[in-house]
């Protein structure tokens, strides 16, 4: 069942999904050669209890940590370890937190100094995707079309979509109807209302879109081995239009990366 979200749940919900994009933020400018992941690890948990909120991935399934720290060909849900960062590493970090009832859950796809071309486009590509997704999830269209949009401008660029994990809904728990693939047909799926609130969350392969799992029981790889990235955002729908509750300009500010990416999904008044 989907849980329509009022328009005060709405901003509840933006404040945690804040508290996510700033954790983000605070990880960016460390996120370099040599950079241990157990210390961010822990960094973003204490940042975030500084924000009056708790990590929403730690303990939940049982999962060890604060962040899903997945690099190069780990999809997603990978576990912080003491191997450290390398020059040319991607590492995808998920990260959620819970405040006041409600959580926030959203993803950044990071270089590692300096990265070959080619896996820079993977990630060009991949938060391109988000976007165009993200433009879909609009007032009468269903899940197949976002899911469609992002499929097919993808697989346009030779990669792989990946189908055995997707996005969701969200609110008082992480996973919330409906599903969010990032494949599909337009015209198919829950068709999109007023107050729905979302993670869209494109996971796309340099190579093939077959994945595997390591004796962990988390951490999901590439089939291939070649590079995997990811990108998340937590968008409601208001007034017939997609509107951002999370935001990459955090990040953006700490690397000093100029964008205007985000700017046709800022804040529409609420009615």
């Amino acid at each position: 069942m989907i849980l329509i979200k009022t328009a005060e749940e709405i901003e509840l919900m933006r404040e945690s999904a804040l508290v996510v994009s700033k954790t983000l933020g605070m990880l960016a400018s460390e996120i370099k050669p040599g950079a241990d992941p157990l210390k961010l690890d822990k960094m973003a948990e204490e940042f975030i209890r500084e924000q009056g909120a708790v990590p929403g991935f730690l303990g939940m399934y049982d999962f060890p940590n604060t962040l899903n720290w997945s690099p190069n060909a780990q999809v997603v849900h990978g576990i912080p370890n003491n191997e450290l960062l390398k020059e040319g590493d991607i590492v995808s970090v998920d990260c959620g937190a819970l405040k006041n009832g409600f959580y926030g859950d959203h993803a950044y796809t990071f270089e590692v100094g300096e990265v070959p071309e080619k896996t820079k486009k993977l990630l060009r590509v991949t938060k391109a995707s988000l976007y165009i997704g993200i433009r879909e999830f609009k007032l009468g269209n269903r899940v197949g079309d976002v899911a469609h949009a992002i499929q097919t401008y993808c697989e346009s660029h030779g990669y792989g979509v990946v189908r055995e994990l997707v996005g969701h809904g969200l609110g008082r728990d992480l996973h919330e109807d409906p599903q969010m693939p990032n494949y599909g047909k337009r015209g198919r799926g829950k068709k999109f209302v007023n107050g729905m609130v979302v993670a869209i969350e494109p996971m796309i392969n340099m190579g093939t879109r077959s994945i595997k799992q390591l004796k962990d029981g988390w951490t999901i790889l590439t089939a291939d081995g070649l590079p995997s990235a990811h990108f998340e955002h937590n968008v409601a729908l208001v007034n017939g239009k997609p509107e951002l509750l999370s935001t990459f300009q955090y990040i953006y500010d700490a690397l000093g990366i100029r964008s205007e990416e985000e700017a046709e999904f800022t804040r529409h008044e609420f009615h």
